[in-house]
C-alpha cells in the first residue's frame, strides 16, 4: 500500500476542493527552513522548533545560546561562561553535524579544523525567528546539515518607523546596550542595529578548584538591511553585518588560570538577494549572492603561572556562495523547487608556540575548494491530508567528486481527531575541511565525504481548538565515514556512530494569560568504531536524558512573568591532564531562571532575570565553570 501511495505523489497531479474552514483556523504557523518555502506547520513531517521574537522578548535572554538550550534534540556546551566557545550537539551528533544559517548565509567557519561554528559571538538583539530542523537535510542544504539545521532570520523595515534604545546591567558587571531603528521611506524598507555587551565574566577554569581570575569579554555587532520594493519588477535585499569579540581564556587543565589568554576575532557579512514572481505567482524566482570573511587571533604570553608557556595563532577564512532557486506552482497541489548553489570557501592559519618541549610552528598555507550543487524538491497535497515532500541533491565536490543526497518526508494530518502522522527518512553528508585535507601534518587529500542516513517517525495531537499540542517523536541516526586519525596521525575515514532515541513535546497556548511549553529528550549514542578506546560509550559530552519547562503568566497589560526550569542528566567527558586520558562522569543538574517585565508608560518597559535561582554548580564541560546565581535589570525604549 505505501509503494501505491509514493508512486501516486510522485507521478498524478489530483486536484482537490479548497480548504474547509476549520482547517484555515488550525495550525496557521509558517515555517521556511523544512521545505526552502513557506509552507504551513501542519503540512510539515520534519521535527521543527521556531523561536519567535515575542518568545525571545518574554525571555529576556542576551544570548542566542541560552533558548537554544531550550530546544528537544539539543544540547549545548559552553567552554566557561558568556562570551566563551559555544557549540551545539544536535541529536548526539558532533557540532560540526549542524549546519547554522543566519539570513540563508552559512555561517560555519572554513578555518576550523572541523567546519563547525562558534554561537558565543552572535547577536541575539536583530533576530527576529530561529528555525531548527533536526534530522539530515542535506537535500536541500547541502554539506554539513548531516543532523539538521539552525536557521536564523535577522529583522527586518516594517511599514511604520520605530526607535528601540535597551539597556541592562547585572552580576560580574555585566552590561548591554542596543539601539535600532526602522522603517519604510517610499519603496525602501530599513533596519539598522547596534548591539554591544561586555561583563567580567567569570574563570573559564572552573572556580571550584582555586582558580580564581576572571576572564571578561566584550562584544560588538552590526547590522543593516535595506529593502528594494520593484513591484512587479521584483525586490531587491541588502545585507551587511559586522561582529567583533574579544574574550579572556583559560586553559583546560583543572588548574587553568592564565591571566593574559585572549582570544578576538572579527566579521563581515554581505548579501544581496533579489525575488520576482511572475506568471500570477506561479513562478518565483529568488538569487542570492554572499560573502563572510573571518578573522581571529589567539595569543598567550609568558607570565607568571606559565613561565615556559607562549602561543600564538591566527585564522582567516571567507567563503563566497551563489544560489539560484525556482519555485513553480503551474501543476496543482504540487509546488516544485529547483535550485542551484555554488561556494567557494578559502582558508589559512598559523600556529607558534614554546613550551618546556621547546619551539613548535604549525603554518597552513591559504587553500580553496569549490562545490556546485543542484538540487529538486516536490511538495505534494493530497485532499488537504496528505502531504509530502520528495527531494534530490546531486553535489560536486573539487576534490572528491560528486555525492547524492535524498528525502522523503510524508505527513498524514486527521482533521477529525485533530492528529498529525509524521515520517522522514533522508541522508545527509559533511565534506571534509580544509584543515583535514591539506593540513601539511595532518591533511589527507584522498578523504571522502563523512555521511548519515536519519528517520524520524512521530505523532502530533492537537485538543481544544489547537490550544493544547502534544507531539512524541522517534529518531534514529546512523554516521559513517567519519573521520579519525591513523597511526602517523593522518586524517583518514575510519569511524562510525550511531544515536537514537524519542522526543517529547507539550505545548499549551492562546490560553488568554497564561502558556506553558515544555520537552523531554532521551538520546542513546554509540561509539561504533571496534579501535575505540570508547568503542560501545555513550558519547562524549551529551545526556541520555534533558527536560526543559517553561512558563509564562501575564497578569495584567502591564507585567509579564516567565520562569523556565530546566534539567541535564549525567554526561561523560574526558580529562586529558595525564598520559593517559581517563573518562569521567559529571553529575546531572537542575537550574531554575526567572524573568519578568513590567511597562511603565506605552513607551517605556524595565526587565530584570534572575539566572540559576538555586545557585547550582555545574559542569557542562570537564573543569571549565558556569555562572552562579546572577541578576539582571534593564530598561526598554519604544517609540
Amino acid at each position: 500500500m505505501l509503494k501505491k501511495i509514493i508512486v501516486t505523489l510522485t507521478l498524478f497531479s489530483i486536484p482537490v476542493s479548497a480548504q474547509n474552514d476549520t482547517l484555515k483556523t488550525i495550525l496557521r504557523d509558517v515555517v521556511i527552513s523544512a521545505n526552502r518555502t513557506e509552507t504551513p506547520y501542519y503540512t510539515i513531517a520534519s521535527s521543527v522548533s521556531v523561536i519567535t521574537a515575542e518568545e525571545i522578548s518574554r525571555k529576556n535572554y542576551y544570548s542566542i545560546v541560552d533558548l537554544l538550550r531550550e530546544i528537544p534534540g539539543l544540547s549545548i556546551v559552553q567552554q566557561g561562561g558568556p562570551g566563551k566557545l559555544s557549540n551545539v550537539f544536535m541529536r548526539g551528533a558532533n557540532s560540526n553535524h549542524t549546519l547554522v544559517l543566519l539570513d540563508g548565509i552559512e555561517m560555519n567557519d572554513p578555518s576550523s579544523p572541523n567546519n563547525a561554528f562558534d554561537f558565543s559571538s552572535l547577536s541575539i538583539y536583530d533576530i527576529d525567528r530561529i528555525e531548527i530542523v533536526r534530522g539530515p537535510q542535506s537535500t536541500l542544504y547541502g554539506s554539513d546539515a548531516i543532523a539538521g539545521v539552525v536557521n536564523i532570520y535577522s529583522k527586518t523595515g516594517k511599514s511604520s518607523r520605530h526607535y528601540n534604545l535597551q539597556t541592562e546591567g547585572g552580576s560580574n558587571n555585566f552590561f548591554r546596550a542596543g539601539l535600532s531603528t526602522s522603517g519604510q521611506l517610499g519603496l525602501v524598507d530599513y533596519f539598522f542595529a547596534f548591539n554591544r555587551l561586555a561583563g567580567d565574566g567569570i574563570s573559564a577554569s572552573n572556580s571550584k578548584y582555586g582558580n580564581s581570575e576572571k576572564d571578561g569579554f566584550l562584544i560588538s555587532n552590526f547590522s543593516a538591511g535595506i529593502g528594494f520594493n520593484l513591484h512587479e519588477s521584483g525586490k531587491i535585499d541588502l545585507l551587511y553585518k559586522f561582529n567583533k569579540h574579544n574574550s579572556d581564556l583559560d586553559q583546560s587543565e583543572k588548574l587553568g588560570d592564565d591571566p593574559n589568554f585572549n582570544y578576538r576575532t572579527e566579521e563581515k557579512i554581505l548579501k544581496i538577494g533579489y525575488s520576482l514572481n511572475s506568471f500570477n505567482e506561479k513562478w518565483e524566482k529568488q538569487f542570492s549572492a554572499s560573502v563572510i570573511r573571518r578573522y581571529s587571533n589567539a595569543f598567550d604570553g609568558f607570565d607568571n603561572l606559565h613561565p615556559l608557556q607562549y602561543s600564538d595563532s591566527y585564522n582567516r577564512s571567507e567563503r563566497i556562495k551563489l544560489g539560484w532557486q525556482n519555485n513553480f506552482r503551474f501543476l496543482e497541489n504540487h509546488l516544485i523547487s529547483i535550485g542551484i548553489e555554488a561556494e567557494k570557501e578559502k582558508a589559512n592559519t598559523s600556529y607558534i608556540s614554546e613550551s618546556m618541549w621547546g619551539p613548535y610552528s604549525s603554518i597552513f598555507p591559504e587553500k580553496s575548494v569549490t562545490t556546485t550543487g543542484i538540487y529538486f524538491q516536490d511538495q505534494v497535497n493530497l485532499f488537504n491530508t496528505l502531504f509530502a515532500s520528495i527531494g534530490l541533491r546531486i553535489d560536486k565536490h573539487q576534490r572528491f567528486g560528486n555525492q547524492t543526497t535524498y528525502r522523503f518526508a510524508p505527513a498524514y494530518y486527521i482533521e477529525e481527531i485533530g492528529m498529525k502522522l509524521k515520517f522522514t527518512y533522508g541522508t545527509g553528508f559533511k565534506a571534509p575541511s580544509l584543515y583535514y585535507l591539506y593540513d601539511p601534518m595532518f591533511g589527507n587529500p584522498d578523504l571522502k565525504p563523512e555521511k548519515s542516513r536519519g528517520l524520524d517517525l512521530g505523532f502530533e495531537k492537537y485538543f481544544n481548538n489547537d490550544r493544547i499540542v502534544v507531539g512524541i517523536t522517534y529518531f534514529d541516526l546512523l554516521i559513517d565515514n567519519l573521520f579519525g586519525f591513523d597511526s602517523n596521525f593522518r586524517t583518514i575515514n575510519i569511524a562510525r556512530a550511531s544515536s537514537k532515541g524519542f522526543e517529547f513535546n507539550f505545548e499549551l497556548r492562546n490560553s488568554g494569560d497564561f502558556s506553558a511549553a515544555a520537552n523531554y529528550t532521551f538520546t542513546e549514542t554509540r561509539d561504533l568504531f571496534e579501535g575505540s578506546q570508547d568503542f560501545n560509550k555513550q558519547l562524549l559530552r551529551r545526556p541520555k536524558h534533558q527536560l526543559s519547562v517553561n512558563l509564562n503568566y501575564r497578569l495584567n497589560e502591564k507585567f509579564n512573568l516567565n520562569s523556565t526550569f530546566r534539567y541535564s542528566g549525567q554526561r561523560d567527558d574526558k580529562d586529558f591532564s595525564g598520559f593517559l586520558s581517563r573518562r569521567i562522569t559529571m553529575p546531572d543538574y537542575f537550574l531554575v531562571n526567572l524573568a519578568a517585565s513590567y511597562r511603565i508608560t506605552d513607551f517605556l518597559i524595565i526587565t530584570g532575570k534572575l539566572e540559576n535561582l538555586l545557585d547550582k554548580e555545574y559542569e557542562e564541560v570537564l573543569y571549565y565553570g558556569t555562572p552562579g546565581r546572577t541578576f539582571y535589570l534593564g530598561l526598554n525604549f519604544n517609540l
